[in-house]
């Protein structure tokens, strides 16, 4: 059985991934109306996905454990940015809050021995440390290429192919 404090910690990470998933869905839909961004439209569009079934699984864990999970409510997230890179140093500031987040509930954890929670928590910890490192790479890719057009569009293309990649790596 979760405790008060846990299951309040789980609701508001809960509520972190639901903005994550409206964010990254706002993202997309900002991508697709700029001419030729397909590649990085889809991206944001998979992120949101990944992010919903990040809440979905935290929903999961808090009531099987006994708790109440909630359904947010949420701001509207940033809809107008003003370059892909701006995009995606959104996206990698994001990704350290969320970071950030999860650490402060795994420590919580600990605090309060709810082991079955800390346990659970560390495909989190993983999950993040995953996604601050495309983040990361995304975001130096972008800056190697500037405001190269040609660049852009091999960015483009090549971001389409980042999670089939992702997906066939080997477990390390």
């Amino acid at each position: 059985m979760v405790t008060k404090s846990i299951q309040d910690a789980l609701n508001k990470q809960v509520c972190m991934e639901a903005e994550s998933s409206q964010a990254y869905l706002a993202m997309a839909a900002w991508a697709e109306i700029q001419p030729g961004l397909e590649g990085i439209t889809n991206f944001f569009y998979q992120q949101s996905d990944e992010e919903r079934m990040h809440m979905l699984k935290l929903i999961r864990y808090i009531n099987e454990r006994g708790g109440q999970a909630l359904v947010p409510a949420i701001e509207q997230p940033m809809v107008s940015f003003k370059s892909i890179k701006h995009v995606f140093d959104e996206f990698l500031q994001h990704e350290l809050k969320v970071s950030s987040s999860i650490n402060e509930l795994v420590h919580l954890s600990l605090a309060e021995k709810d082991y079955a929670t800390h346990n659970f928590l560390q495909w989190y910890v993983n999950e993040q440390m995953e996604e601050e490192r495309v983040a990361r790479n995304l975001n130096d890719k972008l800056t190697l290429v500037g405001d190269d057009k040609g660049g852009l569009y091999l960015f483009d293309r090549d971001i389409l192919n980042l999670r089939a990649k992702q997906a066939v790596a080997p477990a390390e």
